[in-house]
């Protein structure tokens, strides 16, 4: 009996064979390296790396994420002209830090803590604010004025002895009249004497003989000499060193562990950026330092958005709002600039430590400082929540008008060259 036919082997699906398999296997992985490139280009770029930085000290400030769909400005875009402004010879190092929405949102830095040096500006390296100090020393005095310590309206002769005014009128002046520099005398007064490294309170000690501009409380003579008197009213009031009431009223409260007001704590910082004038390396003068309300903090560009946020109502367990309208409302109208910047802005007034301005409708706030090598400014908008703080180790005035540009963009303006990069 013939035996049956053998069955014919069953015929694997084309897609199982072994050459296939692999070559879809391949497939598959090549596409998901391509995803996980985009991803990483998008999630890694250098303004991505801001907004990390952002984020992170946020949280350990204990607050919550920034919700993307209300974000206006376009870090992006930040971060470019940012690289682009480094480009400039004039330009060494900076650090940049934008609150967005009350947070947060953006903090980086670019280029060199030295020139050439190759070492490069970090979030934490540390910068000198020259004059955006005053907003510090304001700060404290209000504090100590709502805890009964000391009064704004106290004459300035009962907390600085060493203070004389033409006609006698360290006894009319007040403290809020120190800081708002309305003294009456000579705008800057002394401040050669102050760079030739004569004791402030000496100097101080010597208004007595200068011209009487007016009355005191009623016209606009910036000072540093001068409102470092406030630096003598808080030590007394406190029994503290100026460095430690400023860290017992402001810096611990707040989380600005970088931020302090000597010399010292600048130079032996991990990282720290030197002064410049064009590429040249300048030494760091202690003048300044020896008025520290007037022009002696120093901080990351992380503290001083911190800073920046506690001024817009952002740690009201600290500064509560009646103390933030006691230093922000008006008190002496103040001139105008001549950049571009400055035009743009009217109705330029000053507060307690802090300058006021409209842009467009909008009532900003805030400072910019100059000392040998060193430049800084914040600007911000408490009502919107928004602003921007900048720290830079060189004497170019460019990166000022960063600030408009990115308000600009908060405020859906069309965009406009304010710190004109390609013009000398």
């Amino acid at each position: 009996m013939p035996l049956p036919p053998k069955p014919k082997p069953l015929r694997r699906a084309f897609w199982r064979e072994p050459l296939v398999l692999r070559s879809l296997i391949g497939l598959l992985l090549l596409v998901m390296l391509a995803e996980i490139v985009v991803i990483a280009r998008h999630n890694f770029t250098p303004a991505k790396q801001g907004e990390r930085t952002a984020a992170k000290a946020e949280r350990r400030l204990g607050a919550g994420p920034l919700d993307p769909k209300r974000g206006r400005i376009d870090f992006d875009r930040v971060n470019a002209r940012a690289e682009a402004l480094m480009h400039r010879r004039d330009m060494i190092g900076m650090g940049i830090a934008v609150i967005e929405d009350g947070q947060l949102a953006f903090v980086k830095g670019y280029g060199e803590t030295k020139a050439d040096s190759g070492d490069k500006v970090l979030p934490t390296t540390l910068f000198r604010w020259a004059s955006v100090s005053k907003g510090v020393a304001a700060t404290m005095a209000a504090l100590l004025d709502q805890r009964h310590r000391l009064s704004l309206n106290d004459p300035v002769a009962k907390w600085a002895p060493s203070m004389r005014l033409p006609k006698g009128n360290e006894q009319v002046a007040t403290l809020a009249d120190a800081i708002s520099h309305r003294l009456g005398i000579v705008k800057n007064a002394y401040d050669d004497r102050l760079e030739d490294n004569v004791d402030p309170r000496e100097i101080r000690g010597s208004f007595g003989t200068l011209f009487p501009m007016c009355p005191p409380g009623t016209c606009f003579a910036y000072q540093n000499v001068g409102y470092d008197v406030i630096h003598e009213a808080i030590e007394k009031a406190t029994g503290r060193s100026y460095d430690q009431a400023a860290h017992e009223l402001i810096f611990g409260p707040l989380g600005m562990t970088s931020a302090n007001t000597t010399r010292e704590g600048l130079v032996t910082a991990k990282s720290w950026a030197q002064p410049h004038n064009g590429r040249r390396t300048l030494p760091v003068e202690e003048a300044y330092y020896r008025v520290p309300a007037a022009g002696g903090m120093n901080s990351s560009i992380i503290d001083l958005g911190i800073w920046m946020r506690a001024q817009m109502g952002g740690a009201p367990n600290v500064l509560n709002q009646q103390l933030l309208f006691t230093l922000h409302v008006p008190r002496v109208l103040t001139p105008h600039g001549s950049a571009p910047y400055d035009r743009a802005q009217s109705l330029n007034s000053y507060g307690l430590g802090f300058r006021q301005t409209d842009y467009d409708g909008h009532q900003l706030v805030g400072h910019r400082g100059a000392v040998s090598g060193y430049r800084s400014m914040i600007l911000f908008d408490p009502a919107e929540k928004v602003g921007v703080a900048i720290l830079w180790n060189s004497q170019s005035v460019k990166p000022t008008g960063m600030a408009l540009e990115i308000l600009d963009q908060y405020y859906r303006r069309p965009p406009h060259d304010w710190m004109e990069i390609e013009r000398p």
